[in-house]
């Protein structure tokens, strides 16, 4: 199977101005998502998607040809990634290539691991729609997460008769760190309608998604623990 890894990066982050060329321990957030696909896939194969002259600049230091700038349409607020990653396999099947696969890696998860990448790839098979990486979740709806109802008072989110949090089911939630996913149900149906979908579940160390400066002062310290 032929997999086109495409490596969403727009600028214009509000939580964390230009997070995804921040730098982390010295170096650019983007470059540890990059630096890792390039231990299991060609450079030809990875795809970074910005609407930035200066991304593609620091993104193009780790030896990757960044192909196009994202249209402008496509880099707004609004913007789906189903229409991103539509986007990223046009341009490429214009100019003859086809892809079986899209491996979306966000940025914004920089501690993922060659061996998270080869998991997801062996994890595979034909029938599913996507594989998405997640970790669980400490949050469990059984337990501790609660609604109100029409009344006003709160409820448990699901029904059960659990009395100790261990005793109820695992319950997963995406960590936004990779999504494998068949090119041809990307083309069919909405990503949110996928009836068959896999998971491959990450530890908490490997699942922090960075979306403001706390976030990225754990990963800080998280890497100065790792070396």
């Amino acid at each position: 199977m032929r997999i086109l890894v495409i490596i969403p990066a727009r600028s214009g982050s509000r939580g964390l101005p230009d997070k995804n060329i921040k730098l982390l321990k010295g170096k650019p957030l983007i470059h540890y998502t990059i630096e890792v696909a390039q231990q299991v896939f060609k450079n030809e194969d990875i795809c970074v998607s910005t609407n930035s002259e200066k991304y593609i600049e620091i993104a193009e230091q780790t030896g990757i040809k960044v192909p196009f700038i994202r249209p402008k349409q496509l880099s707004s607020d609004t913007a789906t990634t189903q229409d991103v990653l539509l986007h990223c396999l046009s341009f490429y099947e214009k100019k003859g290539f086809s892809y079986d696969y899209i491996l979306l890696l966000q940025p914004t998860s920089p501690l993922r691991e060659k061996k998270h990448l080869e998991g997801v790839l062996m994890a595979n098979k034909e029938e599913y729609d996507m594989i998405a990486s997640v970790k669980e979740t400490k949050a469990n709806p059984y337990y501790t997460l609660v609604e109100e109802n029409k009344e006003g008072y709160l409820e448990k989110s699901k029904k059960g008769d659990f009395t100790r949090r261990q005793d109820c089911p695992k319950v997963f939630e995406y960590n936004g760190s990779m999504y494998l996913i068949k090119t041809k149900s990307l083309k069919e149906s909405p990503i949110s309608s996928f009836t068959k979908v896999k998971k491959y579940e990450m530890d908490a160390t490997f699942s922090i998604d960075i979306d403001n400066q706390l976030d990225f002062d754990l990963q800080g310290a998280i890497l100065n623990l790792k070396r």
